[in-house]
């Protein structure tokens, strides 16, 4: 991603437009290690973005799932046994065959549990890490990423990429009353991440795929419950002329 592209809307549209591009002819397969209550709106929301699920947990199965998949999800949203070690044989295969993977440390800021397993996953280099400011805190700050990839959520998403910066400012307060919207954001980056090789880029693009469909569904939607069909269906009709139309950087 060259230095025009950051600082230019313009650009940086016509390259996340790019991206959209290769997701849907490619049609990535993202495996969600993922929590028990994003696990099926995180896999439409793949699926009306054009990516492929799966799903699995199971210690048998996960290897073989991981290791034909393009991308991989960590995400630590329901903690417990099982899930510690599909996250372990999940992540040994990624690094293994050089996949992608996400680290979305959900609510480490509420579990020192989660928050120490986050810490080693952390040291294990994650393709690229998706956290709030509470958990970006809990985990240290951004001092402590250095030159790491993440992706920092907010009314402002901020990613950083080896000293690289990109601020985007779409969204809607909407977003927040559905669960699993923010989960689901992460399996889009791991989608993006399959056919984008600059983390930047990447992560750019899967927010504001997520953030610019969120705008729209609120415009027609009278609640949370008529505003996921909304969003499923934004996702789906997003094309290059949405983005270059929507896309807002701070």
């Amino acid at each position: 991603m060259n230095a025009a592209i950051d600082h230019s809307r313009e650009a940086l549209s016509d390259a996340m437009a790019g991206v959209l591009e290769r997701l849907r002819q490619r049609a990535p397969r993202v495996h969600c290690l993922t929590n028990a209550v994003a696990q099926a709106f995180t896999a439409n929301v793949l699926l009306a973005l054009g990516a492929i699920p799966s799903m699995t947990l199971a210690a048998e199965e996960v290897p073989a799932f991981a290791a034909s998949a393009d991308a991989l999800l960590l995400n630590l949203g329901t903690l417990d046994d099982t899930r510690r070690t599909a996250f372990a044989l999940g992540l040994e295969v990624a690094e293994r065959d050089g996949k992608p993977w996400v680290l979305d440390p959900v609510f480490v800021d509420r579990s020192p549990p989660r928050l120490a397993l986050a810490g080693d996953l952390l040291l294990r280099s994650p393709t690229l890490l998706k956290v709030n400011a509470g958990e970006l805190a809990a985990m240290g700050g951004a001092d402590r990423l250095g030159a790491s990839s993440y992706a920092v959520t907010g009314a402002v998403d901020v990613v950083s990429c080896g000293g690289r910066q990109l601020r985007l400012a779409n969204g809607d307060p909407m977003m927040g009353r559905v669960t699993a919207t923010g989960c689901a954001a992460g399996a889009v980056l791991g989608a993006c991440l399959a056919v984008e090789p600059d983390p930047l880029l990447a992560a750019a693009s899967g927010l504001s795929f997520v953030a610019i469909a969120g705008e729209l569904a609120a415009r027609e939607a009278r609640g949370p419950g008529s505003f996921v069909p909304a969003f499923l269906d934004a996702l789906y009709g997003l094309d290059a002329r949405t983005l270059a139309a929507q896309l807002r950087l701070a």
